[in-house]
């Protein structure tokens, strides 16, 4: 059974004089919701991990699984270039209620392919929620082969994963060769349509922190055969998911929530303040399609 189908946000972190602001957390939660987002991923990049202390991140977490409380699937950001310490965050993100774990390969230390096989496979093995691979070349330096996909998807609770690799091509035969053993779920915007036509399950978005309906009306829309309406969300959507990489992700979604109304608070550093000529181009954007 898959972890979801649809669109799953991957949800901002809010901060509020340098600390997390739990009551607009709380808000967009619930915004998401009624919205129709069909999953949260809370503390994944998009959410500024890698600048939250370990109390924070585990807070988060916290928080989120008493919050959510079940209304829609939580998966939980544990990865980490330490195999030791995401294995122990996503034990406790199991005690907080997480229904998955999604894993990134290590970066900066990197690792052989081999490597690779035995981070996620370890941290597969220290908890019983499934996992989601995130293979991301961009951030971490690495691809994950497909021959890795492979004998990843035969660990029992390994599920899924998200390919933000950017190679149809490669994610084709990953859908080719894993077949049933491993859902795909896109972790570009932009490529929701073309992976949802090889098997996918849905997307993980950066754009759904804006336009949570019209993501998952794309991939419902598919998912009840109505291709047409699906290819239509996916070219309307597209003004949004290019805008939201003028810069390094979050800085384009945090500053466009901000011009909206949901402000999220500051950004961590050593993420800045958009470029002006960029912030122009997406007010620009954000006009066009009306969110302004």
């Amino acid at each position: 059974m898959s972890i979801f189908t649809g669109s799953c946000v991957a949800l901002v972190t809010p901060f509020k004089n340098n600390k997390i602001d739990f009551e607009k957390f709380h808000q967009l939660i619930d915004w998401q919701i009624e919205n129709k987002t069909d999953a949260l991923l809370i503390a994944g990049t998009t959410g500024e991990t890698s600048t939250l202390t370990d109390d924070e991140h585990l807070n988060l977490l916290q928080d989120a699984g008493k919050y959510i409380n079940g209304r829609v699937p939580f998966i939980a950001g544990t990865g980490s270039n330490d195999t030791a310490y995401s294995i122990w965050l996503s034990i406790e993100a199991e005690k907080a209620g997480a229904d998955a774990a999604l894993i990134i390969n290590p970066y900066y230390n990197k690792s052989t392919q081999r490597g690779i096989i035995a981070h996620i496979s370890a941290i597969a093995k220290a908890i019983t929620i499934p996992v989601i691979i995130y293979n991301v070349p961009s951030r971490t330096g690495m691809n994950i082969t497909v021959n890795t996909m492979k004998e990843l998807s035969k660990i029992k609770n390994v599920a899924a994963v998200k390919e933000a690799s950017g190679d149809i091509s490669q994610i084709t035969e990953i859908a080719r060769v894993c077949g049933k053993d491993l859902d795909i779920y896109s972790g570009n915007d932009d490529q929701t349509l073309p992976i949802l036509a090889i098997g996918g399950k849905g997307i993980i978005s950066v754009s759904a922190n804006i336009i949570p309906r019209d993501m998952h009306d794309l991939v419902a829309s598919f998912m009840a055969g109505d291709l047409e309406k699906s290819r239509e969300l996916q070219f309307k959507t597209n003004l949004v998911n290019l805008a939201m990489f003028y810069e390094t992700n979050p800085i384009p979604i945090k500053t466009a929530m901000g011009l909206m109304g949901l402000d999220t608070g500051e950004m961590r550093l050593p993420l800045v303040e958009m470029e002006e000529a960029n912030k122009d181009k997406l007010i620009a954007d954000l006009k066009t399609y009306g969110l302004l």
